[in-house]
Formats: structure tokens, sequence, C-alpha cells
């Protein structure tokens, strides 16, 4: 076994603490056209992480960028999500928001190299862009709870390639709580209350 810039044998652990200095939080294609297709226990947990995800960032100063894949097509995002967004979600047709110029550049312009994902569809834009994220010098932090297909095997299937690509399967209570790091702050307070 080769660790993280170990030698054969040698397990190098890498670092899985969130920094909300260098975190941001990426939104992806959670759409009208989609959600019908989802089913409803799945989408009520991908809509209720996602708007917690986007919640804390919203306390704590990190920033959000949201997307939506051909809106043409599959239409905009939810408006439950789109309320909370600081600006409008980036349209692009390439599955991956990595491959996306105007989404790239927002990323690139944030200055941080965390990103912690949510959204739609698990195997197909979220697997495609955590991989070019990874592949790009990224650290990904995926929540499995705040991301869902059409079919669950679809679901777990995303959530094993992204393991595979290097991205850090979590959950977006354990982000939540990770970014917090201490209870009893008035930021504790308000931001508890969104993963009840």
């Amino acid at each position: 076994m080769r660790g993280r810039g170990g030698s054969p044998g040698v397990l190098v652990a890498r670092s899985v603490r969130l920094d909300r200095s260098k975190a941001v939080v990426v939104v992806i294609d959670v759409q009208e056209r989609l959600v019908p297709a989802i089913e409803p226990g799945a989408l009520a947990r991908v809509l209720k992480y996602a708007k917690a995800l986007v919640g804390t960032a919203k306390e704590m100063g990190i920033p959000v960028i949201g997307t939506e894949q051909y809106p043409k097509g599959l239409g905009p995002m939810v408006k439950e999500i789109t309320d909370l967004l600081p600006s409008p979600a980036l349209p692009k047709v390439t599955f991956s928001c990595g491959a996306d110029d105007g989404f790239a550049k927002a990323l690139a312009a944030t200055g941080r190299k965390q990103v912690i994902v949510t959204g739609m569809e698990t195997h197909v834009c979220v697997f495609q862009t955590v991989r070019d994220l990874c592949a790009g010098g990224y650290e990904v932090h995926l929540c499995a709870d705040a991301v869902a297909s059409r079919t669950d095997l679809h679901r777990t299937t995303g959530i094993e390639l992204m393991r595979e690509v290097g991205a850090i399967v979590t959950t977006a209570e354990t982000v939540i709580f990770d970014l917090l790091h201490q209870a009893g702050t008035p930021e504790f307070k308000k931001v508890s209350p969104l993963v009840k």
C-alpha cells in the first residue's frame, strides 16, 4: 500500500479538517425538471441538507456557487434553493462544472481550495464535477446525504466513483459541525437548527 507522498507499505494520513477560510459550497443542478424523477424521500433529504449547507455558508461568510445544467431544457434551480443563493446559478451545458469556463472562473475567484459539494445527479454531473475538481488539485468534500440520482444504484455507484478519484465522502451534518468547531456560540445557535 502506498500512502499519499509515502513509500510502499507506509500509510500517510491526510487531513480532512475543514477551514471556513478555505471552503466554498457548490450546489449542482437541483433543477425543477429533474426533481420529479427523484424518489420523494431522497429529494426531501437533498433539499434539507442543500439548504442547510447554503444557510451555514451564508452565516459564516463562505462563498456559494450554484449551477444549472441546460436550464432551457431542465428548468431553473428550485426556488427553495434559489432564494438562498447569494448570486444567480450559473448555466452550463457540460455535465462537469469543472469543464465550464464560467464556473471555473467563479471558483478560482473565490481563492478557496476546499469544495463542499451537494446536488444531482450523483452519477453524472456531480461525479464528473468532482472528478475534474480532484484532478485540478481541489480538496472535495462530497456530502453523501445531500446528493441524489433517479435510482439508488446510480447514487451509490456515483459516490463510490468519487471516493476512487480522491473525494472525501462525508455528510452535510459532519461538514456543518466541523465548520462550527464548537457549541454555545451565537453562530452555533443560528446554524444548528438547520440540520434538525
